[in-house]
């Protein structure tokens, strides 16, 4: 079961974002989303030598780098007041090769790589073959993340309808290409305007791709 993680409510009056916050949440409504490649080599260098699987690693290093970012654990609660959350968790899919389809579940974070890994462990299997499109129910400090592994891709965008109230982060990336003995993930965010702009997501990507080139640091448990 999830622990109870707080909601810390935002004072408007107070808060540095507000003129923009209220620009790009209540005149100019919009999201927008930012396309770069992950380098990954030296990810997939270390994992493969420690024989850990590439999709948790990266689940956890993107909930890493959003915990370690407030702009990107905003949100409104059921009364519709702005907040943040102390921690998120990723709400993820897992594909059913039998029939094409894919279930969501969500792994309870932990920042020790070795204990995440072993909690994403626990929930393959009890839910890798449970059919249905949510299969564990994510809590509502979730964000979700999404992977397209068959097709390499240079831009992604989700259009989501009537979603101007939605200010958690979408991230999907996609088929990993190699290049110049290079491994590189397309890698996409999607955010609402109105918690961050394009230094914020360009500061998250950067640690992102920080942890990603650091692996030996967050393994060194194992």
């Amino acid at each position: 079961m999830s622990q109870k993680i707080n909601f810390n409510i935002v004072d408007l009056d107070s808060w540095e974002r507000k003129e923009y916050f209220n620009h790009y949440f209540n005149n100019v409504k919009c999201t927008y989303s930012i396309t770069t490649n992950i380098n990954i080599t030296s990810l997939v260098s270390v994992l493969a030598k420690h024989k850990i699987k590439t999709y948790p690693s990266l689940i956890y290093i993107v909930t890493k780098a959003i915990n370690n970012n407030q702009n990107f654990r905003y949100a409104l609660n059921e009364q519709g007041k702005l907040g943040y959350w102390d921690e998120m968790v990723a709400e993820y899919t897992i594909f059913h090769d039998d029939d094409k389809t894919f279930s969501s579940i969500y792994t309870e974070f932990s920042n020790s790589f070795p204990q995440f890994y072993q909690n994403y462990c626990d929930d393959m299997r009890l839910y890798k073959n449970r059919k249905g499109l949510v299969t564990k129910k994510s809590p509502r400090h979730s964000f979700t993340i999404s992977c397209v592994p068959w097709v390499t891709f240079t831009g992604f965008n989700l259009n989501i309808y009537n979603g101007e109230n939605y200010l958690s982060p979408i991230i999907t990336w996609g088929k990993y290409i190699k290049e110049n003995k290079k491994v590189l993930l397309p890698f996409s965010v999607q955010i609402h305007h109105a918690v961050a702009d394009g230094y914020h997501t360009s500061k998250l990507i950067n640690e992102i791709q920080n942890l990603a080139d650091n692996a030996k640091e967050w393994l060194e448990e194992l």
